[in-house]
């Protein structure tokens, strides 16, 4: 998996040089941007979204179609003047119902560098943490994978378990050589606990 992060000041690929500021703690905000779930007819846009990031790794537009579908309940899009402009996707864990893993984040070009894609982590966990959700209101921990090499991401889920007064733990999960092609190695970052009751959310 890869993740395209953005910070409050710049936009962060992998290989980058720049370090999100300590701005990414504020509350995010993109003016005019609504957040919700993704529906089947978004999904040619996600696709179009990671296919022109040049970082995502690109699923097969099917595989949007069937995320759109399945996973809808723990995924979000940004959607701006009925655009989707970015997109968060995610899935409960099967073996481990209580995390949500996130799979890809990705803002477009035209709107990176204006907290949208915080903003998306910050609902996504507000909405699979609340009592209300599918899920019951049992997840208490996220997780993720980033390369070594893509410290805005890093930098991103850092300020999201600060922002969560939760512990970020990291640990090698897949090496370079178990992948088929040239791909860079991918660490686990698990977050938790993410939930927190109302009267810490407010």
């Amino acid at each position: 998996m890869s993740l395209q992060a953005e910070s409050t000041q710049t936009a962060g690929t992998a290989g980058t040089d720049s370090t999100p500021s300590s701005a990414t703690d504020a509350e995010p905000a993109s003016t005019g941007v609504v957040l919700r779930a993704p529906r089947i007819a978004d999904a040619a846009r996600l696709w179009q979204i990671a296919d022109e990031s040049q970082v995502l790794d690109v699923n097969s537009s099917y595989a949007y179609l069937l995320w759109c579908r399945d996973f809808a309940t723990t995924s979000v899009v940004a959607e701006s003047d009925g655009r989707v402009v970015g997109f968060v996707t995610g899935y409960l864990r099967p073996e481990a119902p209580g995390t949500l893993f996130v799979w890809q984040v990705a803002v477009d070009a035209d709107q990176r560098g204006r907290g949208t894609g915080v903003a998306m982590l910050d609902w996504l966990v507000s909405t699979v943490t609340a009592p209300g959700h599918p899920a019951g209101g049992s997840v208490d921990a996220l997780e993720t994978t980033v390369s070594p090499d893509n410290p805005a991401s890093i930098a991103m889920f850092s300020s999201l378990a600060r922002r969560r007064g939760a512990d970020m733990v990291r640990s090698d999960l897949f090496d370079p050589d178990v992948f088929p092609d040239s791909h860079a190695a991918e660490d686990l970052y698990h977050i938790s606990p993410i939930a927190r009751n109302n009267e810490r959310d407010h």
